[in-house]
């Protein structure tokens, strides 16, 4: 079995865990495509959030107390960049993962792409599953805000990091996507996909992203295999991070059938076949979409497991 599954980056670092474990008991394969909307050049370095956070959960490197970034870090190269009055002041790096930005720069700047990167980087980490960028392109999250009395275009780091979203937040644009191209593997693992699953990461600004990369959206649309998403609302709240926040600004209702709505049906011209919603979320409905309701805590990799098969089950594959 083929599984793919289309991931941010803490939460669906998270459910990769599950998603690797359960596949490990079917003798499944296991692709991520990663969303790359949030990478950013700070400090002259090419730093990808999302890539990292599921590389260093999967590879047993990330600080499960905080939820992202490495283990045992520390902060002096951060503290000396201060000491100089060095800005962006509000993004720091730590020293361990400073390292991984340096080498994939460097790579980058010696001509090769982020998906070749990546790989080399997995070298060391060993996630058990291939894990891809959704392109080699340039794609990044920017957020047309209100700040200083000012309606300008920032960054979606600055949006989070800085101001932690709280501005006077109009819309979400997908800079470079129009031209952007599926990263290698891409369109090949989605094509010959069992199954696509979309973790449950943020709909507006880690899904989005990966599905503005025209053919891969189309590739997911269109494809052979069945597509369930799992929410990441329970309730009227997200299970982690600021989905709350982005489904308002955009207008969505922030509820499993509210994120649901975002991504459409597959047969009215959307994403998915499936939609697993929390338990506490029955009798959710969607049109198009076949739903179920069971526990979406992922409390322990075995709990995230489960939701998988339940996955696996909807979308009517071996489980």
């Amino acid at each position: 079995m083929r599984i793919v599954v289309l991931s941010g980056g803490i939460g669906g670092a998270k459910f990769l865990a599950g998603v690797r474990a359960h596949a490990r008991t079917l003798g499944a394969e296991v692709t991520a495509v990663v969303n790359v909307g949030d990478d950013v050049r700070m400090h002259g370095l090419q730093i990808c959030p999302d890539l990292d956070s599921v590389m260093y959960t999967l590879g047993g490197a990330h600080d499960p107390d905080r939820g992202w970034g490495r283990v045992g870090e520390t902060w002096v190269v951060k503290e000396e960049l201060a000491a100089y009055g060095v800005e962006p002041s509000w993004f720091g790096l730590g020293d361990k993962d400073t390292a991984t930005h340096l080498v994939r720069t460097q790579m980058l700047n010696a001509g090769y792409p982020l998906s070749a990167v990546t790989a080399a980087l997995c070298a060391r980490w060993q996630p058990g599953v291939t894990l891809l960028p959704a392109t080699d392109d340039r794609l990044e999250t920017h957020v047309v805000v209100d700040v200083d009395d000012e309606r300008r275009a920032i960054h979606f780091q600055e949006w989070w990091v800085r101001y932690r979203g709280d501005l006077p937040t109009h819309r979400f644009v997908f800079v470079g996507a129009d031209n952007a191209k599926s990263a290698p593997g891409v369109l090949d693992a989605i094509n010959a996909a069992d199954v696509v699953l979309i973790a449950p990461s943020n709909p507006v600004v880690s899904i989005a992203p990966i599905l503005a990369v025209g053919a891969l959206r189309d590739a997911v649309a269109s494809g052979p295999a069945p597509v369930v998403g799992v929410s990441p609302i329970i309730g009227t709240s997200p299970v982690r991070g600021m989905a709350d926040k982005c489904l308002t600004a955009v207008g969505a209702e922030v509820s499993a059938a509210g994120v649901a709505g975002l991504y459409g049906s597959r047969s009215d011209g959307g994403v998915l076949d499936g939609w697993l919603v929390d338990s506490s979320d029955a009798g959710t409905e969607v049109a198009g979409v076949t739903t179920r309701a069971v526990p979406l805590w992922m409390t322990d990799e075995d709990a995230t497991a489960a939701m998988v098969r339940h996955a696996l089950e909807l979308a009517g594959v071996n489980a």
